[in-house]
């Protein structure tokens, strides 16, 4: 697993560890390893570092969940980002015993559809709009070229919002509940933006499932619940499940070119993978917050 010591992949590695204690998870930070978890340190980007890790071991199944979100522009920094999704996949596809391998599921995000109007479905062309997205489309087409031409058993799966415990606080969501579980003002756009919010559980139902299913390889398939949601609507009904929070309603502008209504078209999912979310947001909401409660207060129940 690439970039188990995230979000994501801690929720991933949760998950697996049900079924297995034979899990290699590659971080990039120094972190503490799970039981049954053999966690090693290495930067995507270093091609001899990765061909060393990699020497000698055979992997059934592949999720890479490396990189990281990040929307600054290509003239002020954005190369980085691109090498950091795409030139890492190369590293790692590169390095895998092809003999061996079972399932590779590359996360990919839905900002890949730009300005793509809603609800974007897996037939959009793609239309990236930054570095970030940029690397993302064409880690997208890297796998599909490889299963179409190498039989290479690659699964692109599209996430739209994900969310849930143990995201990091510097994120959208576990900002909103801290300001409102602090009862302080928070900044906040006007909110008008339409969004799709699946819950990490969910989406790692997903993962496990896309690696498994044949009908799945050399798919592209959006991870979403299939249903429009205002950012506003999201910070309202946090406000009340708390009790306390003062958003200041359009004290942060729109991000410039952000697509206003990203939404998924998610029939795909349950076709191939016979998933489909099935956390309601208020249900996922309600886990999220009672998580941030516990890391303020530890007494609560």
């Amino acid at each position: 697993m690439v970039g188990g010591g995230g979000f994501i992949g801690g929720h991933l590695i949760k998950r697996c560890l049900q079924d297995t204690r034979n899990i290699v998870s590659l971080v990039l930070n120094d972190r503490k390893s799970s039981a049954g978890v053999e966690t090693i340190n290495a930067d995507l980007l270093d091609r001899s570092k990765i061909s060393f890790v990699f020497s000698n071991k055979t992997f059934d199944y592949v999720f890479n969940l490396g990189g990281y979100i990040d929307h600054t522009p290509f003239f002020k920094g954005g190369r980085r980002l691109i090498e950091a999704h795409f030139s890492g996949l190369m590293n790692i596809i590169e390095n895998l015993d092809p003999a061996a391998l079972k399932g590779f599921v590359q996360v990919g995000s839905s900002d890949e559809y730009g300005s793509a109007p809603a609800p974007q479905s897996e037939r959009c062309r793609e239309n990236p709009i930054a570095p970030y997205s940029l690397a993302k489309a064409a880690a997208t087409h890297l796998v599909q070229t490889l299963s179409r031409s190498e039989g290479f058993p690659g699964t692109v799966l599209r996430f739209f919002l994900v969310y849930g415990p143990g995201q990091d606080e510097n994120r959208f969501l576990p900002q909103v509940i801290k300001g409102c579980l602090d009862n302080v003002e928070f900044k906040a756009s006007e909110g008008g933006q339409l969004r799709d919010f699946c819950y990490v559980e969910d989406v790692v139902d997903a993962m496990i499932t896309a690696a498994i299913r044949p009908q799945a390889k050399g798919q592209v398939i959006n991870i979403a619940s299939g249903k429009a949601v205002t950012v506003r609507e999201v910070i309202e009904k946090v406000v009340n499940l708390t009790g306390g929070g003062k958003p200041l309603w359009g004290a942060h502008a729109y991000r410039e070119g952000e697509n206003m209504a990203l939404y998924a078209e998610a029939s795909l999912a349950k076709k191939l993978l016979d998933w489909e979310a099935s956390t309601g947001l208020e249900e996922g909401l309600a886990k999220t917050i009672e998580f941030y409660k516990r890391r303020i207060d530890p007494e609560v129940s």
